[in-house]
Parts: C-alpha cells; sequence; structure tokens
C-alpha cells in the first residue's frame, strides 16, 4: 500500500472530538507543571510517556484529572488554548470544535469571566496568526455530578458570559455508573440556547447508552459510539439520519475500550453507512495527533487518497461550521488532492 503520510501532513482537516486541556503538549504540560511545583505531574516532558500509559480507562481519568489541576490561572488557560491551536496549525487543520470543561477550571478559583476572556483571546489570535478556526463545546464533567451539569449549563446559556465561540455542549468523562438521561434538563435548557448537543457514549459501555444519549439529550453527534455496532437497529438509525460518530482510534486502545486497533469496529461503522469522523481525543496523553489517526483508519479501511479526502470531508460535513465555511474547506480538500493525484 502506498505511504500515505505525506499525502495525509499536507490535507486540509477539521477535528470534531478533541480535549482542551488533554491536548496540551508535553512541553506545555511541564511548564505547566513547573509553574505549580504541588503537583505530582512531572516536569521532565520525556517522564510524560510514562506517566501517561494507561492501566484501564480509570486510571486515565484519574491522570487527566491531574492535569487538569495544572490550570489554575487565567493566563494558563490562554497559554494552553493557543498552544493548542499552534499544534494544530502544524497538522493543516483548519477547524476544530475544542471540547472545553470550564467547570473544572471555575471550581478551582478562576473567576468565569476571566476563564471566558482567556480562551476567546486564544481564539481570536488562533485564526489571526495560525489560520486555524476554534469553536468550543463546553461539557460536563460526568464523575462530578448534577451539580457540575447545572454550572456547566449555566456558565454555556448566560447572556454576558457565554463566548461567542461556542457551539455545542456536550457530557465527557466515564460512562459506567453515570447514566446518561440524569443529564437531559442540562441538555434541554442548552438546545433551547441554540446550542448542539454531542454527548460522549458507547465508549465503554454498551449501545444502550448511544440510544440514551440519542432519546435523552437529543444528541446530534455521538462521542465515541464504539459499541454501536453491536446493535444493528442502532447503526441504520445513525446512517439513516446522518449521525456521526467521533472515532478515535488510538484513545480507545490507550484506554483499553478496544483491546487491539485490528479489532477496532470502524469498517462495520463505514460499512453500515454510518457518517464516520476521524479524531485524536487526547492526542499528546495517548501518544498521537490527527495526521496519525487519519492513517491508522487508512490502514483499517483500505483507504487511498481519494478515500483518506472522503474521510476529511466528513469531518466538514459533520461539524457546526457555516456553510461557507464548509464549502470552504471541502473545496480545499478537493483542490489539494486533484493537485497531489496530478503529481
Amino acid at each position: 500500500m502506498t505511504d500515505l503520510h505525506p499525502f495525509i501532513a499536507g490535507l486540509p482537516k477539521a477535528e470534531l472530538h478533541v480535549h482542551h486541556v488533554g491536548s496540551a503538549s508535553p512541553r506545555i504540560v511541564a511548564e505547566l507543571a513547573a509553574r505549580h511545583p504541588d503537583s505530582k505531574v512531572p516536569t521532565d516532558p520525556e517522564a510524560l510517556t510514562d506517566y501517561f500509559t494507561f492501566t484501564d480507562f480509570a486510571h486515565f481519568i484519574e491522570v487527566y484529572l491531574s492535569v487538569v489541576d495544572l490550570v489554575r490561572t487565567p493566563e494558563d488557560v490562554r497559554l494552553l488554548t493557543f498552544e493548542v491551536a499552534r499544534d494544530m496549525a502544524r497538522q493543516n487543520i483548519r477547524y476544530a470544535e475544542l471540547t472545553i470543561t470550564p467547570f473544572s477550571s471555575t471550581r478551582r478559583g478562576i473567576d468565569e469571566h476571566a476563564f471566558m476572556e482567556a480562551i476567546e483571546d486564544a481564539r481570536r489570535a488562533a485564526e489571526a496568526e495560525l489560520g486555524v478556526v476554534l469553536r468550543w463545546c463546553f461539557d460536563i464533567p460526568g464523575e462530578a455530578g448534577l451539580d457540575a451539569a447545572a454550572e456547566t449549563a449555566r456558565l454555556a446559556v448566560t447572556d454576558g458570559l457565554r463566548p461567542e465561540g461556542l457551539v455545542s455542549f456536550g457530557l465527557g468523562g466515564p460512562e459506567i455508573g453515570v447514566p446518561r438521561p440524569q443529564f437531559k434538563p442540562y441538555f434541554d435548557r442548552a438546545i433551547a440556547a441554540g446550542l448542539h448537543s454531542v454527548p460522549h457514549a458507547g465508549e465503554t459501555t454498551g449501545p444502550e447508552t448511544v440510544w440514551d444519549a440519542l432519546n435523552d439529550l437529543g444528541a446530534e453527534r455521538i462521542g465515541h459510539g464504539t459499541s454501536s455496532v453491536r446493535d444493528e437497529k442502532l447503526l441504520a438509525h445513525l446512517a439513516e439520519h446522518r449521525i456521526a460518530l467521533e472515532v478515535c482510534p488510538t484513545s480507545n486502545i490507550a484506554t483499553r475500550a478496544v483491546a487491539t486497533l485490528d479489532e477496532h469496529p470502524i469498517r462495520k461503522m463505514v460499512d453500515a453507512g454510518v457518517l464516520v469522523t476521524v479524531n485524536s481525543d487526547d492526542p499528546p496523553m495517548f501518544g498521537t495527533d490527527l495526521n496519525n489517526e487519519y492513517a491508522v483508519a487508512a490502514r483499517l479501511l483500505g483507504l487511498d487518497e481519494r478515500g483518506v479526502a472522503g474521510l476529511a470531508k466528513n469531518a466538514v460535513e459533520a461539524s457546526f461550521l457555516d456553510p461557507a465555511g464548509k464549502a470552504r474547506i471541502a473545496a480545499e480538500i478537493d483542490a489539494y488532492t486533484t493537485t497531489w493525484l496530478a503529481r
């Protein structure tokens, strides 16, 4: 098979499932750890490789929250956000919907207005200086319960506080022991305020969790949805209604949601006609990036350059970018692919 890495590296891309803190590079995590020496997070970027080796999903959450604890000031927030965009620009990511958990910062004492100003300042700078368009998904940390849900919804819908770049409302964290239906009132509030619904579901639990996300939370896309392949009726529903799955192959292996890459269900999703997008989730923590995830998906699906370009256009289609923005990036993908294949 042709080596697709050079093609993928230059391909214009959009990313729909990538976490704010989880995107912090080892360099940035080490810098934040050095700012806050009371943390157990290593200050040596090389030592972070071992620190980011997870035994299971619960261990991943534990490590993830220790990195969240490093973001303690508006300056930390702004640094992290802009540097994440810089890493995206290096991968030719043109547009990203970055999942942010504001509750994790405001409960640590960061003023909510200062938090919003920090992410918005970084968003504007990323577009002006790097050519990366960022939008936000505010997500509920499921492990923190309904108080966190209420606070996240308030931050997401309050006039004068809601940031301009906010487009969607999500639910992350562990699924086991955190039923989706209990979050319905908060999703209803967010949807009524014009936000899109994009909860995680079916990552470490069965397809019933995906149904709950659809029926109770009004999901327009599903984060992961790995177990959807166990339910043919669910796959048919997702395909018929063009409800995209935000698939993150390396993440699923790192958190033990899937045993091996060769067992990953992405092919079954595609074969069922589901709109599949490829994403990196928490890339430095999983030793990956979006370019690598495209290469992994290409191998699992047996794709050539046109097939990979099709995956990139899936993400554009499933995004919440405005129609003109979608058309612009889709045209970039087509022009790039045509030029590449004409070489």
